[in-house]
């Protein structure tokens, strides 16, 4: 009798846990921050997009908006840009409203790198999140995007 009580226990126990995530993941969500990039860049490349095609027009400033670990070392930096594509700036903000309060330290943050095409032509950017002291490491993360400009 008193095996089938611990099972329901457990397994009460174990869905309260469930709720409990799930109630933290959506306090995170609801606390998250917007990437800080200018409001004069027209077009936002977030990580969604790795591998696809977007479009620009010549002169048009973008945005490629990446979550990163500068804190561990971890920064995205173009590893590859075509030669119709000028970087145009950058930006950096924290990802959550948390990492403003005193004492918080470490945790993901925004790394905006703006671009805009200098002429037209179709060409993929490379970004890649590494530690810029190890030079003989491959990056831990890849994103690509080729841009079509017209």
């Amino acid at each position: 009798m008193i095996r089938p009580v611990l099972f329901v226990a457990a397994i009460a126990l174990a869905a309260c846990t469930a709720g409990q995530e799930t109630k933290q993941e959506t306090t995170v969500a609801s606390n998250a921050v917007a990437a800080p990039t200018p409001d004069d860049v027209t077009i936002r490349i977030t990580q969604e997009q790795d591998g696809q095609t977007v479009n620009v027009a010549v002169n048009q400033r973008f945005a490629i908006e990446l979550v990163g670990v500068p804190t561990a070392g971890y920064v995205w930096a173009p590893a590859q840009v075509p030669a119709f594509i000028a970087r145009s700036g950058e930006a950096t903000g924290n990802t959550t409203r948390d990492q403003s309060q005193p004492g918080f330290t470490g945790g993901n943050h925004w790394e905006v790198t703006m671009f805009s095409a200098t002429a037209a032509g179709t060409g993929e950017i490379v970004m890649e999140q590494r530690r810029p002291w190890e030079t003989n490491e491959p990056a831990s993360q890849t994103f690509r995007v080729t841009i079509h400009a017209q």
